[in-house]
């Protein structure tokens, strides 16, 4: 079509074709909010391709002179504050976004005259999408509140601001590298983070089943005290023990998820048998959570998890990783490998993500590759016996009891690997 077209029209012309398209694009947008609303509106089909004209031949004539580019952009915004003048004295809603787009459309046949034709058409098209979805970005404004906004903050802090200054390289002999540290952090809590925003935006709709899911990839071990507290007030064992063991099963994805960014090595040695727990689990424990109950009475979400991005428990994480590097290294040199396997059945305790973490950054330095793999299915499977422990002592008789023996084979089944690892 390109070629086509510069056998048919000189470049000149080309260019003056996609001002007139883009410009005419966004006029036509316009064009229609007018047609439809009982208001003032600036402008149209006509207008805007007028502007986008007007863009195009003053960045023509400049060349390399900023300044009559310039005075044309002024000429144009004075037009334009008359027109929100106009809105301001008949006492109409007043809104921008009209008067911002014809500026943007004077910036197109700018870009265009000086061959910056991707950023020209971006332009373009990003701003009849904006103008376009005013519906739906208005409507999604009033569904984020402010701790929302503050929370995706701290999340750009954590990965775009905080991550490139750290240097990438490693101190002490613990060998402990900034970067690759806050890496972790990071990995970690998109996972758990990407988790929190799914379940806040399907509250209400998802059930227990999507819950377990969801609350799974933030943290298991959460995820079964918040079910096992549920279950205490329901009488429908077979779904929240069916749940608690997804959350597990997803676990075992996750992790195989961290391990395949941060040490492929362990990640060919446990990956397999991770992804092959964790659909396992997930079918299991969807078909278990499907067997009818006594009552079968519907029930609310459960409680969604706490922020998984608040600073203070980002800080927590580097410093509990950090530990667990410096404890698997003095561990290994000290303790040897009965020390490193003891250390592993006394994590699983608790969350085991910072020392699954650093089990990847010691592997193959200061810890035998197959030392850390077993090091790692040694702290999963205990980990799976504390969830087991924690969900029948907070959960009703009958769900805590299914959910016991549930996590009991799920952690027999773990301990397979180890078969072709020793």
């Amino acid at each position: 079509m390109s070629i086509a077209l510069s056998e048919w029209l000189p470049p000149q012309a080309q260019n003056i074709l996609l001002v007139l398209f883009l410009s005419f694009l966004i006029g036509l947008e316009r064009e229609g909010k007018k047609a439809v609303a009982e208001i003032y509106v600036f402008g149209g089909v006509r207008t805007f391709p007028l502007i986008g004209l007007i863009g195009y031949a003053m960045a023509s004539v400049s060349g390399n002179q900023i300044l009559p580019l310039a005075l044309g952009f002024i000429a144009v915004s004075g037009f334009l504050l008359l027109s929100y003048w106009h809105k301001l004295v008949t006492g109409e809603l007043v809104g921008l976004t009209t008067e911002l787009a014809g500026l943007i459309t004077y910036l197109i046949g700018a870009l265009v005259s000086q061959q910056h034709l991707w950023m020209a058409t971006t332009l373009g098209v990003v701003s009849m999408l904006l103008l376009e979805l005013k519906g739906g970005l208005e409507g999604l404004a009033q569904r984020i509140t402010s701790q929302d906004v503050v929370t995706f903050t701290k999340f750009l802090l954590l990965t775009a601001v905080i991550l490139p200054i750290l240097p990438n390289e490693a101190f002490s002999q613990f060998q402990i590298n900034p970067f690759k540290t806050w890496l972790v952090v990071v990995a970690v809590s998109a996972v758990s983070y990407g988790s929190y925003v799914i379940q806040k935006l399907s509250k209400g709709q998802g059930g227990v089943i999507l819950a377990s899911i969801l609350g799974g990839a933030y943290s298991s071990t959460v995820t079964t005290v918040v079910l096992a507290k549920r279950s205490a007030k329901e009488s429908l064992p077979h779904l929240f023990s069916g749940g608690i063991l997804i959350a597990s099963g997803v676990m075992y994805l996750r992790l195989a998820v961290l391990l395949a960014l941060f040490n492929r090595e362990l990640m060919r040695a446990l990956g397999p048998s991770f992804l092959a727990l964790g659909v396992l689990a997930i079918g299991a424990g969807w078909f278990w959570a499907q067997r009818r109950d006594a009552s079968s009475h519907a029930i609310q979400d459960p409680a969604a998890p706490p922020n998984p991005l608040e600073l203070r428990a980002a800080l927590l994480f580097t410093l509990l990783f950090l530990a667990m590097l410096i404890a698997t290294h003095l561990t290994a040199v000290y303790l040897g490998r009965a020390g490193i396997y003891t250390l592993s059945a006394m994590m699983g305790v608790a969350d085991i993500d910072p020392f699954i973490m650093g089990m990847t950054q010691a592997s193959g330095t200061v810890t035998p590759p197959s030392v850390a793999a077993i090091g790692i299915l040694i702290a999963v499977t205990s980990n799976n016996l504390a969830k087991g422990a924690y969900a029948y002592f907070l959960s009703s008789g009958v769900a805590g009891i299914q959910s016991a023996w549930l996590l009991i084979g799920l952690s027999v089944l773990g301990l397979l690997p180890l078969l072709w690892l020793v």
